[in-house]
């Protein structure tokens, strides 16, 4: 700021330029917008710079990235770090590397990727692919292997539905950026997986089937229900053949069977599921409950924050939109319909429905929502044995140890809530 205004800038064009901002504490007096950040230049296509994107120096900075507001020149939606610099290289290989942050854009291009873009820390908008649309035909997905990096994938997927993008996704190891897959193990590394990508229809079925309670046939039931709209659309080709064998294997069921279910019609519930719909009607006993526990944390929302954060949704959670409603409402029980994604109206229908279902609770203990934890907690571990039991993996003893003490805890609350009434 010091050094702005001793160039001759005034403060208005600070303002103006998102460099600096009003303080809400000292009226009349601005400050540095991004203080202690590490700043990279944000620029359209031909290298113009529109405005800056900053990423935080400490672990406990929020946000972790911070972009100039919008404003006459800069749109957040449409920016894609490092497009002057890859457009050039990406017409040539007829491919886009997509990443998340500055860092993996300057690992890639240290690499000899040079056809890399980053989506500025934020979740990919349609603006941004409409521009990854007009300069190549494949987008090479090589993002963090996270909850929130998978997620960015499968909004990558929607977004690129109906237009003529394929889209491949590049395997990074777990909890590891592409920048730190360089730091730990080199160029070379990186370029073999961006080499060896594999299209997205292909993740989508590996991801479904990793989270998918295989070794029960209600399990199975559901995991078929996902991979029925993925599978029943694609063109006869090797791919559907080897995906279907895949899945036949892990679904314990005939290639023939397998080929059969998928061309039959779907059962109600899961064709709701896939248009968007909250089928509650015909959830099944593990989803009422699942609902039921986010319902409740509605109803007694400083508990229900705090439960919140002592879960990991992928593991407690069996639906992926109930997961994405746990994540939403992790800080916001008091307020749940705020900050609502604007594009995921399937979420926004749970949520709504949950605060219903959390209206019409009346009176809620905090004992009944910790009974609701632990009937989950208790589904949880179940699932584990099963897949434990399934593979001959070790730590059976273990899990059935877990299994007594959530079985002691659900009755201490029991005797509780007996006792309250």
């Amino acid at each position: 700021l010091l050094a702005s205004r001793g160039a001759g800038f005034t403060d208005e064009e600070l303002l103006a330029a998102g460099l600096a901002q009003r303080s809400r504490i000292r009226p009349g007096q601005i400050y540095d917008r991004f203080r202690e950040r590490i700043m990279f230049p944000s620029t359209d296509a031909r290298g113009r710079v529109l405005g800056f994107g900053a990423r935080a120096m400490r672990d406990n900075q929020r946000p972790k990235y911070l972009n100039t507001a919008d404003g006459e020149l800069y749109h957040k939606r449409e920016q894609l770090f490092g497009i002057h610099l890859a457009r050039a290289a990406a017409a040539r290989a007829g491919r886009i590397i997509l990443v998340e942050g500055y860092t993996d854009v300057l690992a890639l291009h240290q690499a000899g990727l040079r056809d890399a873009v980053g989506i500025m820390g934020t979740s990919l908008t349609e603006e941004q692919v409409r521009q990854l649309e007009r300069v190549v035909r494949v987008l090479d997905l090589c993002l963090d292997a996270d909850r929130a990096g998978q997620e960015a994938m499968l909004r990558a997927a929607r977004l690129a539905a109906g237009r003529k993008l394929e889209l491949r996704v590049v395997p990074l190891p777990d909890d590891t950026d592409p920048a730190e897959l360089v730091e730990r193990e080199g160029v070379e590394a990186l370029r073999a997986r961006v080499e060896s990508s594999v299209p997205f229809v292909v993740f989508h079925v590996e991801r479904i089937l990793e989270r998918a309670d295989t070794g029960s046939a209600e399990g199975r039931d559901r995991a078929l229900d996902e991979l029925r709209p993925v599978l029943a659309d694609l063109p006869a080709s090797v791919l559907r053949e080897d995906l279907l064998r895949r899945v036949a294997g892990r679904l314990e069921l005939s290639e023939g069977r397998l080929a059969s279910l998928l061309a039959s019609p779907r059962p109600r519930a899961a064709a709701a599921s896939v248009s968007g719909a909250v089928a509650t009607a015909t959830l099944d006993h593990g989803e009422r409950a699942e609902r039921t526990f986010l319902a409740l944390c509605i109803a007694v929302p400083q508990a229900g924050a705090d439960a919140l954060r002592e879960i990991d949704p992928d593991e407690l959670l069996t639906s992926d939109l109930y997961r994405r409603a746990a994540r939403h409402l992790a800080g916001r029980t008091g307020s749940p319909l705020s900050e609502l994604p604007p594009d995921d109206e399937e979420l926004a229908r749970l949520v709504a429905d949950l605060v219903d279902r959390a209206g019409r609770a009346g009176s809620v203990s905090v004992d009944q929502l910790e009974h609701a934890r632990l009937v989950l907690e208790l589904a949880r571990i179940d699932r584990a044995i099963r897949r434990a039991r399934a593979s001959g993996a070790p730590g059976i003893a273990e899990l059935a140890r877990e299994r007594e003490r959530v079985l002691e805890a659900i009755g201490r609350t029991v005797a509780r809530l007996e006792t309250a009434v």
